[in-house]
């Protein structure tokens, strides 16, 4: 009986025992469950404040794929240096401007916006009245290559009356330095 007792006694602090492990494994997670429930809803709570795609996402993604393909097209010029010099020395003489090449720099690769461009630079002396002289650049910024860029420009009024009482009297000298960008493979 003694043994009997002795059993009994071991059997339930062996259930108290395991009671006390299962309890503390029920509140551990019970604990874990309510840490998880205020995440969900914390995420919840952040994806409401995701607006919705528009609609049109396809053809917005679309006409952004055709801009961006237009503007690469932009980028296949022709390389030839003598032709472009040539080209501008043309504009020149078509708006009345004098311009002498003063230095070239062949083409080069340079790195902008994590992007890679072969640019070709050039620096003129120009001379003209005020007219001539808008007119030719207006024209060359305006013009062909589309990726031709005015990187320097410095014009002084040489003599007679000033620019606004007669813009065609006297002359304008100034120097020009021209930047023509294009693709690294295009070359």
């Amino acid at each position: 009986m003694k043994t009997r007792r002795i059993l009994i006694t071991a059997l339930i602090l062996a259930l108290l025992v395991v009671y006390y492990l299962v309890g503390t494994g029920y509140l551990k997670q019970r604990s874990q469950k309510e840490t998880l429930k205020n995440q969900i809803s914390d995420g919840t709570a952040a994806l409401a404040l995701i607006p919705l795609p528009p609609p049109d996402l396809d053809e917005q993604m679309a006409d952004a794929e055709d801009l961006l393909w237009a503007g690469q097209d932009t980028l296949n010029i022709d390389t030839n240096i003598t032709r472009i010099i040539n080209r501008i020395l043309r504009l020149a003489d078509e708006t009345g401007v004098k311009a002498i090449p003063l230095s070239t720099q062949d083409w080069m690769v340079e790195r902008i916006s994590n992007q890679d461009y072969a640019v070709f630079r050039i620096t003129l002396a120009i001379s003209g009245n005020f007219t001539q002289v808008t007119d030719f650049l207006n024209r060359l910024e305006n013009g062909e290559p589309e990726t031709l860029v005015l990187e320097y420009l410095n014009v002084e009024k040489v003599s007679g009356s000033f620019l606004f009482e007669n813009p065609d009297a006297g002359s304008i000298d100034g120097d020009i330095r021209i930047a023509v960008y294009t693709l690294p493979a295009a070359r």
